[in-house]
């Protein structure tokens, strides 16, 4: 046979593999909800602007529905795309849809040896210990508010050290929530200006952004290809390295001054559970479980919390009567005093203007994806265990039966004819169910905390006029990132001692 002949052969192989593949797709796709027609390799990215897939969705949802299918690549991923699709998926079927789907920017570093990116057993007890943790440690307690407080005290030193100068909030902010979590995870907070830790804040805001560029969509999409080639992914696992390597040395001096009955923090205690596990045939507690734990501890309790910190003050600049309502609550309920968690009770305006810059900016849009740990129905559909689906937070947050004026920046979005608080079953910024993010009653307290101490001591002004200033998120992945901005903070009387 010659070469001519071999060649032909190959060829008509590989293109009937290829088909058999694609008509395989096409197939399983017939059992799912409708969506556009997925072509070879690509799937449906045709469909996709990259610089606004958010909004594809929302387009795409409108021809096919709240619940409808999506190829990314070749694998099909389930939108949910309405507060009623959520409920009777990730609400409704909460233990159906407790499964993590493959999400390969984290995964492939983590190994899913932590609670976030595993699943099954694994998950549940190392999720369970971690909340257990963070109750014994001040979560929802008065103990833990004080720890806040004190941190955002020092970052208002840092901040009036301005003099009302223009400042750009995103490291301040950013090394000052850091401290919060590092302080359970660490047992204490660190200087500003510590370079390790800078680094490691670095590591967390460089990571988050990556996986928020095009990149970062199409590495979770191609995987098994982009990691071979040259590209920023390196710098994302170079990252995740050091801060591996931070952890570790403070895991190892932990292991150097344990005291069984006297816990510091987090490290101690999971390394308390080790011991307590380690005649355990199988036991998920090991010191490469403890350091991808604390990993994820750090990304989750320091990109979304300076994020949504950093859009409010962008909305404050961009509204300054809406500022000046927040002023006046804070003046006649808190005063001069540290302000409480518990002041929300009695300032309706302020928790619903945290709450609007919270449905308005959709930190992290498309929630991570879950994969069915069952067969399961919905509506008339019957999806097999394996299946993944993904909640589009913003089909919910923009969702015209649930708020009076979705498309605009609006706190009385949450507000009701009297003027009092409303609360809303559809508002799921930390996504729902089983997997709903560990850290929720945190982020919450420290939103509160924070955003009212940085309007008791400073006066917030715009170097540009509101007109000009955009709050338009920037990144198109993991997460809405706001864009570079300046801010004048100008003293206010400080808070009594």
């Amino acid at each position: 046979m010659d070469l001519f002949s071999i060649t032909s052969v190959l060829l008509v192989i590989l293109l009937t593999g290829f088909l058999a593949k694609y008509a395989r797709i096409l197939l399983e796709t017939s059992a799912l909800p409708p969506g556009p027609t997925p072509l070879p390799i690509i799937g449906t990215l045709h469909k996709m602007n990259f610089s606004n897939i958010v909004q594809s969705l929302l387009t795409l949802s409108k021809k096919y529905g709240d619940i409808f299918t999506v190829h990314e690549g070749s694998r099909a991923v389930v939108m949910l795309c309405s507060y009623k699709a959520i409920k009777e998926t990730l609400i409704d079927k909460a233990e159906e849809f407790s499964g993590r789907a493959y999400f390969p920017s984290f995964f492939d570093f983590t190994k899913g040896d932590e609670f976030v990116f595993s699943s099954g057993e694994k998950w549940k007890e190392l999720r369970h210990f971690s909340l257990q943790v963070l109750g014994s440690f001040g979560l929802g307690k008065r103990s833990f508010e004080e720890r806040i407080r004190e941190e955002a005290m020092c970052l208002i030193e840092v901040l009036r050290q301005r003099n009302g100068s223009p400042i750009d909030p995103n490291y301040p902010l950013l090394r000052s929530v850091s401290n919060v979590i590092c302080s359970v995870v660490f047992g204490n907070r660190f200087d500003y200006q510590d370079e390790d830790f800078q680094k490691v804040v670095n590591c967390i805001q460089g990571n988050f952004q990556l996986m928020s560029t095009r990149w970062g969509v199409l590495y979770n999409i191609y995987p098994n290809i982009i990691k071979h080639l040259p590209g920023p992914h390196r710098v994302m696992m170079k990252n995740f390295r050091f801060m591996e390597n931070f952890i570790k040395r403070r895991m190892e001096d932990n292991m150097k001054t344990l005291d069984i009955n006297n816990p510091r923090d987090f490290i101690d205690c999971f390394l308390i559970k080790m011991q307590k596990e380690a005649k355990k045939k199988e036991s998920f507690y090991s010191l490469n479980s403890l350091v991808m734990c604390s990993v994820v501890l750090l990304f989750g309790g320091t990109a979304s919390v300076s994020a949504t910190l950093r859009f409010s003050l962008l909305h404050l600049m961009k509204n300054p009567n809406m500022a000046d309502k927040v002023y006046s609550e804070i003046d006649n309920v808190i005063g001069q005093r540290p302000p409480n968690y518990e002041d929300r009770y009695n300032m309706p305006y302020t928790e619903a203007f945290i709450s609007e810059v919270q449905r308005f900016g959709d930190v992290i849009p498309l929630a991570l994806p879950h994969e069915l740990t069952m067969d399961t129905q919905i509506r008339n559909y019957k999806f097999k265990k394996g299946t993944v689906f993904t909640p589009v937070l913003p089909g919910i947050h923009y969702d015209r039966t649930q708020f009076k004026h979705p498309e605009k920046f609006d706190p009385k979005n949450f507000l009701d004819k009297n003027g009092k608080y409303l609360k809303h079953e559809a508002m799921l910024p930390f996504s729902a169910g089983k997997r709903i993010c560990l850290g929720k009653n945190m982020a919450l307290i420290e939103l509160f905390i924070y955003f009212t101490t940085l309007l008791q001591n400073f006066t917030i002004q715009s170097p540009v006029p509101p007109e000009m200033i955009s709050v338009t998120p920037v990144g198109v992945g993991l997460g809405q990132i706001p864009p570079n901005f300046e801010i004048c903070l100008l003293p206010r009387t400080s808070i009594e001692e």
